[in-house]
């Protein structure tokens, strides 16, 4: 029995975590879930699950959740503390890191500081943090295991390889590239002008994965293939050069890896986040899942086709941040953050997501190695940046 933690427990990846813990209660127990505002979900899954502990990120949600459960034992907390006491919690084997943004940095250090494995699907974490977090997990001894489907599927094809915690400064000399496949999402074969007048559910309309609205936005832009590329170098101690971004419309090879000796190595399945979710948790073992299988026999075709880095600029632009490093990746994260939001909000077009990424890192002084508190204060001012523009005169 693991005992484990969903910190974003109403989104995409946690309601999929729960699913899986639902179908194997002999192999999985909840202790504490996190989520931000959603209290009628939280409620639900705190009355099925039963955990010990639930925190709510708003204080005013948390205090009606409370009402709401005061006929359970449940504790319910709040805010950033809340959030640490839930990835801290006493007798918790790992900690589901589903949380959306640069709020799940603090949580995922407490977490590493108690001892206790981590599921990572947070993956500015690593983006903004990753010097602080790998040396980390080596000097208090704690494992991660990666969530995201595409940096799951380089953990599965990197079994046997002595590759884990190492710094990007380290190498891997056993790895040629990281090939890092995107689907190319809803925009894949557009150019510039096609996108001009793309609208929010346009963007929405990802043609394989379902998830929630933000990461879908970055995937349509493809800012999201930008922070997996940074991800993918602290996870495996590889620089940019050897991630090699590749677009496969059918998602059916979710990454591999390429070797000195010239042999790939790869994972592929059909497109279901159970299967990473449930091998992060399961990890080393591997549990029957009742799930559609990969069938080649229906299969007409794999394409694979070189990223439009005109178009997408984005992806450039995450390329200059990884190597340039220090303060640069949080910038390039943060900005992206706020953009979204105002895109979501129909108060900025769909290309001014990354013109103004760009125009934000181009205004910003690197801070090398930065604290928990520097990237946290890089994150403020490059909000303060781009909440002072007046977005027209750029």
């Amino acid at each position: 029995m693991k005992n484990i933690s969903i910190l974003g427990s109403t989104g995409s990846i946690g309601t999929q975590a729960l699913e899986i813990v639902r179908n194997y209660p002999d192999k999985f127990r909840i202790l504490t879930i996190a989520a931000n505002k959603n209290i009628e979900l939280a409620e639900k899954q705190a009355r099925e699950f039963k955990p010990e502990m639930v925190c709510m990120y708003d204080e005013e949600c948390a205090n009606t959740l409370r009402i709401k459960l005061n006929d359970t034992d449940i504790k319910v907390v709040a805010g950033m503390d809340g959030l640490i006491e839930c990835s801290t919690y006493n007798g918790l084997d790992m900690v589901i890191t589903a949380l959306v943004g640069m709020i799940g940095i603090r949580p995922t250090i407490s977490a590493i500081k108690a001892g206790i494995d981590i599921a990572l699907a947070n993956k500015e974490t690593l983006v903004t943090a990753g010097h602080i977090i790998m040396p980390m997990l080596k000097e208090y001894g704690v494992n991660l295991y990666p969530v995201d489907s595409e940096h799951s599927a380089i953990f599965q094809s990197l079994q046997g390889i002595n590759y884990y915690g190492k710094a990007i400064s380290e190498g891997n000399d056993q790895i040629k590239n990281i090939i890092l496949t995107a689907s190319g999402g809803p925009f894949r074969g557009k150019k510039k002008q096609d996108l001009v007048n793309i609208t929010k559910h346009d963007a929405l309309k990802h043609p394989n994965w379902s998830m929630g609205a933000k990461i879908t936005i970055d995937s349509s832009t493809l800012v999201n293939k930008g922070l997996e590329m940074m991800e993918a170098g602290w996870l495996f101690g590889v620089p940019c050069e050897k991630i090699n971004i590749v677009i496969h419309p059918q998602s059916i090879l979710h990454s591999a890896v390429e070797f000195v000796d010239g042999a790939v190595i790869g994972q592929m399945g059909v497109p279901d986040m159970k299967l990473p979710i449930l091998y992060a948790l399961s990890y080393p073992e591997r549990f029957s899942m009742d799930c559609n299988r990969l069938d080649l026999f229906k299969m007409s075709s794999m394409t694979f086709e070189k990223p439009d880095y005109d178009t997408f600029t984005a992806l450039s632009l995450a390329k200059t941040a990884m190597k340039r490093g220090g303060s640069l990746p949080t910038v390039f994260n943060a900005a992206n953050e706020y953009l979204v939001s105002k895109f979501l909000k129909d108060e900025i077009k769909f290309l001014d997501i990354q013109k103004y990424i760009e125009y934000v890192m181009n205004k910003h002084s690197i801070i090398n190695n930065p604290s928990v508190e520097e990237i946290l204060y890089t994150e403020y001012e490059t909000y303060k940046i781009l909440g002072d523009l007046k977005y027209s005169e750029v």
